[in-house]
């Protein structure tokens, strides 16, 4: 069972499932080809695949073409379903920056046949996390930078606030659809600039206010 790390506080919680939404920004959509979605789009990693900042990613010797995702992360902190504005922003008891990882050669073959692409988007050390910044800690403004380079050279930048559906609308969304539980995870999409990675490669990415993180592929 993997626990959750948290900044300036002695919570232990364990992780539950990471709720992920796809194609949350609108540049990012339109670089993989995709259309930009009228609700969120969803799918599910199990908490095995999370390590944290400082770990080495592990490159599947299955896939050519593994590539970075940045994106803020949403800490569910109580149990919601059904959730209006307020009980959404409620259950939303704070933040952290995470990696999805993802099997791009692969997804794109699942999605070519029409199958599921659970496989590209979960396998070990596929979710990089630091640690939760607690509301009480920090209020997100909605505008925060989020970024990652590799080898130093800078390759995703933008701003929270270029996300299509707020972090609020994604509660709301999949609490009407399945139980939110304390310990779950949201990662809530990624900007443009995603692209391959290989072994050797050094990853730093960073979410003004929230925390950086740090991790290389092996």
């Amino acid at each position: 069972m993997k626990y959750l790390k948290f900044k300036n506080s002695s919570e232990v919680t364990p992780i539950g499932k990471l709720v992920c939404v796809g194609r949350n920004y609108a540049a990012h959509a339109k670089e993989l080809g995709g259309e930009v979605p009228e609700f969120p789009i969803i799918f599910l990693k199990p908490a095995s695949n999370v390590i944290f900042s400082g770990e080495p990613v592990v490159h599947p010797d299955y896939s050519n073409n593994l590539h970075h995702e940045v994106e803020l992360v949403l800490y569910i902190g109580e149990d919601i379903k059904n959730g209006t504005d307020e009980s959404a922003a409620n259950a939303i008891h704070g933040f952290t920056l995470g990696l999805d990882m993802t099997l791009r050669d692969l997804q794109f073959e699942f999605k070519a046949k029409g199958d599921p692409w659970t496989l590209a988007k979960c396998f070990d050390t596929a979710a990089v996390l630091t640690e939760v910044v607690l509301k009480k800690d920090y209020q997100l403004k909605g505008n925060e930078i989020i970024s990652l380079s590799v080898n130093g050279t800078e390759r995703q930048n933008s701003s929270i606030a270029n996300m299509i559906f707020s972090p609020v609308e994604i509660v709301k969304f999949i609490s009407k659809r399945m139980t939110l539980e304390k310990g779950d995870l949201i990662f809530t999409g990624t900007p443009e600039g995603v692209g391959r990675v290989v072994p050797g490669d050094k990853i730093e990415a960073s979410l003004e206010n929230i925390g950086s993180i740090t991790t290389f592929i092996k």
